[in-house]
């Protein structure tokens, strides 16, 4: 028979997981930040994705996309 858990028990997992996912992206947003401004010192995505750059929007959605991977393999 399946045994059913409390409801503050269930409160205490979801807040646990929010908090994960809080970390997650704090690490991830500041991992992206550390990257743009060590790594991609001469190039602004910013001002090139406002000028219509199509490559560099692809190009910084694929790595913040790759640090969320990262993250979160590291995090479960």
């Amino acid at each position: 028979m399946m045994e059913i858990t409390s409801l503050p028990q269930n409160v205490q997992f979801m807040l646990i997981n929010l908090l994960y996912a809080i970390i997650a992206l704090l690490v991830s947003v500041g991992a992206l930040i550390l990257i743009d401004k060590f790594l991609y010192r001469d190039i602004d995505f910013i001002a090139e994705i406002k000028a219509g750059n199509i490559a560099a929007a692809i190009y910084h959605s694929v790595l913040l996309i790759f640090i969320g991977f990262i993250v979160a393999s590291a995090i479960s």
